[in-house]
């Protein structure tokens, strides 16, 4: 039997909570409600989530701080959940590590859909595939492994959420390839990703801040295109 999938529901208003457990619940999901900030931090130590749903406005420690302190220490995938719907929130959830955004009110079976789609990306432990290749790349300094998700950057393990480790993947596999923001965010975050093209812009700046330009190569902008993953000759 299945080792059911653990979800921690961080929202101050238990009712949300309560249709969302009830919904995971149903999809054979194992899930934790808490109410606040300070208790979402606590019970990310004990109950171990898989993944983590995350209300924005909560009493105490907000959601982006929860987010921040989390992600500091973990690669979890998290999903704020929150009625602001600005584009500068979502950014700003986005930039903090967030794997996902989704806006207030949502259709429940949606939000289960997302949960899913963003597991899928996350296999801490890939199961068997018709290929047994290796999904691996290797360059001066850097070792990219999509296949155990390891990045190895100077030497040292670098610690990165799925989305960010799959988007260096996709490019330095296809070196000196230009790709435009819609091909990236077709690639990594799929058909199933409502979002614009700011999101690959916000994980590259993640990306350019653990990994820095190397006199081999580089992540490089090609203005009014897009990225590519250059290698000097």
């Amino acid at each position: 039997m299945a080792v059911k999938q653990k979800i921690l529901i961080v929202d101050d208003d238990n009712n949300i909570a309560e249709l969302i457990s009830l919904y995971l619940t149903k999809e054979c999901f194992e899930t934790e409600i808490v109410n606040d900030g300070e208790s979402a931090l606590s019970s990310f130590e004990t109950f171990r989530p898989n993944l983590i749903l995350l209300d924005l406005m909560l009493p105490g420690i907000d959601g982006y701080q929860v987010c921040r302190e989390i992600r500091s220490k973990s690669a979890t995938p998290i999903i704020m959940l929150s009625a602001k719907g600005e584009v500068f929130d979502k950014v700003l959830g986005l930039e903090l590590g967030a794997d996902d955004y989704m806006e207030k009110p949502f259709d429940t079976k949606e939000l289960v859909a997302r949960v899913k789609a963003v597991l899928r990306r996350y296999k801490t432990t890939p199961e068997p595939a018709a290929d047994p290749a290796v999904k691996c790349v290797e360059y001066p300094d850097l070792v990219i492994n999509q296949t155990n998700y390891s990045v190895i950057y100077m030497g040292t393990s670098i610690d990165m959420p799925p989305k960010e480790l799959e988007l260096l993947y996709f490019l330095a596999a296809s070196p000196n390839h230009v790709f435009t923001r819609e091909q990236l965010l077709d690639q990594i975050w799929g058909y199933e990703y409502i979002g614009d093209t700011r999101t690959v812009d916000v994980h590259i700046k993640r990306l350019r801040e653990k990994i820095k330009d190397h006199e081999s190569w580089k992540i490089a902008t090609i203005w009014g295109i897009g990225y590519k993953f250059e290698v000097r000759a």
